[in-house]
């Protein structure tokens, strides 16, 4: 049972980052167009830090697995990174935000990279709910066999 609560827990954890990094890349496609914001220039490109971290409901079960066989792990995301590359420079001297020279400085996000990212951030999740649908069918076929 407690490896069936694993792979639950797992599977649930790698679900809660994917619909992070799933908001993240919706941010970004929102504001390709963003030339100010409250920090002052354009949006920044943000991305998410995924980081493995060990499987366990609370410090006593961290420290009572001392059986590398069952060291499982699951995903965390422990950080939203800005992106500090430079910002697409583009002539619209008519523009509100134009500077002195009539640049206006657009956030530095591929629209094709962003999609991407977001077709593989889905696909993952799929994973995930698959994995826990496996799980919950194994759970239903032992419960069969004991009847």
């Amino acid at each position: 049972m407690a490896d069936f609560i694993s792979g639950l827990r797992i599977s649930s954890s790698g679900m809660a980052a994917q619909r992070m990094r799933m908001n993240t890349i919706s941010s970004n496609i929102a504001n390709i167009n963003t030339t100010q914001t409250p920090e002052g220039g354009p949006y920044r490109r943000k991305d998410v830090v995924f980081e493995a971290m060990p499987d366990g409901k609370n410090f006593g079960e961290v420290l009572s697995t001392t059986d590398p066989k069952y060291d499982f792990r699951r995903v965390q995301v422990t950080d939203v990174v800005s992106d500090m590359k430079a910002p697409i420079l583009k002539y619209e001297p008519d523009h509100p935000d134009a500077n002195p020279d009539g640049y206006v400085a657009y956030p530095n996000i591929n629209l094709m990279e962003e999609m991407t990212n977001m077709i593989q951030a889905s696909r993952a999740y799929e994973a995930n709910v698959s994995a826990m649908q496996a799980s919950k069918d194994m759970a239903l076929s032992a419960l069969e066999i004991g009847r």
